[in-house]
């Protein structure tokens, strides 16, 4: 009887499942959208009824799209879940109930607070234990505001009432009838509450945090055995539940960056670039330090730079300005100017994330005169991504002292042709496109595969990539520079308030 394994992708706007046969085909998907809820300026939420309900939806439709004959979900040999990372909620043990909408990575509502932390010494040592920084980014600040603004949580968290976790965690209680509460060393590495060496929750982080260890799930390896279905209308009991990883460490995975110094790029609501550095931790100044993978009981590490937002800045040109009806038609838009023409955008939407970690940071649009147009706006829009990723990617190589030559590249933006070719040019690297862009869920099944069995060694994955297109740079390198220096000229700006 045929294998297949069902990869289930967490995201922060929509979730999705994938099924693969055993050669990594895909034979059925379905994406189902949620609702975002902004109860505040720079505050993001989600309800944890609606996640699981996106969740629910897209695999019943994914099975249901399988156009094979034969196949039964009961040939579902395995499940992997990818997730967007430091989203995390916090809900009743016994009855998987909310006890508050779910915190979205994106929210800033602990700004302020993290400011303030940065003068803790303690603090600064918590967030270097962790390979983080102190950014309302990951969970910790937002879970110590969280458990701070009802007294109750924190009593009920002593007592084990009350747990704590990031989407993977969530998807598996829900998965198993409540039976597991766990998650993997990926998930983990980005609460700023686990010791990144040790693979442990830190306890100094638990104290300064407020945090009750009770509360916490258990760390396994990313492709570790997570329990098994039971009690859905939708699945049969007893699938394995045997590969989960965070979104951007499943992609590095899925483009089989398994070589320190292999780099990958993920186009998607935000921008993460990570670099693969094997066994041993890199600290990076302006970067982040964290897990790459645990497989079989020996961990990767990866130095990371994240921009919080990248396809989001075109959805806001779509929904906001609405100079697209299509996401997707913002190429053809920019296609129309052979440049900006001095135009420039600084997507700073949710503040800026690596290398300046400024959560206070707003978007700019600048460099208008009489004759700018939509298309030198979309342009812009296109720069102004590629600019923020090259930032990142040459502060993280000078820390790894190594110069990025090849770049992997996945996620929707990734399509985008005029993007990926001024990525090439202002990063003087060559930039590869796999055929399936769809790389983090392929990386949850890969993780799957390893922990069933199906697939014996990581060395296996490579097999499964294709190329679709090698963009290499056409620029001059002192064109590459010159664009560089003067963005660089232009954050300080806005950072220092001159705009």
């Amino acid at each position: 009887m045929k294998k297949y394994i069902l990869s289930i992708d967490q995201g922060t706007s929509s979730s999705r499942a994938f099924i693969y046969d055993e050669r990594f085909q895909v034979v059925g998907m379905a994406q189902h959208a949620f609702p975002q809820h902004f109860p505040k300026p720079d505050w993001v939420e989600h309800e944890l009824s609606e996640i699981w309900r996106s969740v629910e939806n897209a695999v019943r439709d994914a099975l249901k799209s399988v156009s094979r004959p034969e196949f039964h979900p009961s040939q579902v040999a395995a499940i992997g879940i990818t997730n967007q990372r430091e989203t995390f909620g916090i809900w009743n043990r016994k009855t998987g109930e909310a006890a508050h909408r779910a915190i979205v990575w994106q929210c800033r509502r602990t700004a302020d607070l993290c400011e303030k932390l940065r003068k803790n010494p303690k603090a600064r040592g918590v967030a270097r234990t962790a390979g983080l920084v102190l950014d309302p980014y990951f969970s910790g600040t937002k879970l110590k505001w969280l458990l701070d603004s009802d007294k109750s949580f924190r009593e009920r968290g002593k007592k084990g009432e009350l747990v704590f976790g990031t989407m993977d965690t969530f998807l598996v209680s829900k998965l198993s009838a409540g039976v597991a509460h766990v998650t993997d060393t990926t998930n983990a590495s980005r609460t700023l509450l686990m010791d990144l060496k040790k693979l442990k929750w830190n306890p100094e982080a638990l104290k300064l945090f407020g945090v009750p260890s009770l509360m916490l799930p258990e760390i396994k390896d990313s492709n570790g055995d997570f329990g098994v279905t039971k009690g859905l209308e939708f699945l049969p009991d007893g699938i394995p539940i045997r590969g989960v990883l965070g979104d951007q460490q499943a992609a590095l995975l899925g483009q089989a960056c398994l070589s320190p110094g292999e780099t990958k790029v993920t186009y998607g609501t935000g921008a993460f670039l990570v670099m693969n550095t094997g066994p041993s931790i890199k600290r990076s100044r302006k970067g982040l330090s964290t897990v790459a993978w645990t497989l079989g009981g020996k961990t990767s590490y990866a130095l990371e730079g994240s921009v919080f937002i990248a396809g989001a800045a075109v959805q806001w040109l779509r929904d906001e300005l609405g100079i697209v009806e299509k996401s997707s038609d913002i190429e053809s838009l920019a296609a129309k100017v052979v440049d900006s023409d001095g135009v420039f955008f600084i997507p700073a939407l949710s503040g800026l994330g690596s290398p300046y970690w400024a959560p206070h940071a707003k978007g700019l649009i600048g460099g208008l005169t009489r004759r700018s147009n939509v298309s030198h706006i979309a342009r812009a829009g296109l720069e102004g991504i590629a600019a923020s990723i090259a930032d990142v990617a040459e502060g993280l190589g000078a820390d790894a002292k190594i110069r990025l030559k090849k770049i992997s590249v996945d996620g929707g933006a990734s399509a985008n042709n005029i993007l990926m070719q001024l990525q090439a040019d202002l990063l003087r690297a060559q930039i590869l496109r796999p055929a399936d862009v769809e790389t983090t869920v392929r990386g949850a099944a890969f993780a799957a595969a390893l922990g069933i069995g199906l697939m014996k060694s990581t060395s296996e994955i490579k097999a499964h990539i294709k190329q679709d297109r090698v963009f290499s740079p056409r620029w001059k390198p002192a064109e590459s520079a010159a664009f560089m220096k003067t963005w660089r000229r232009r954050i300080k700006a806005l950072l220092a308030g001159a705009y």
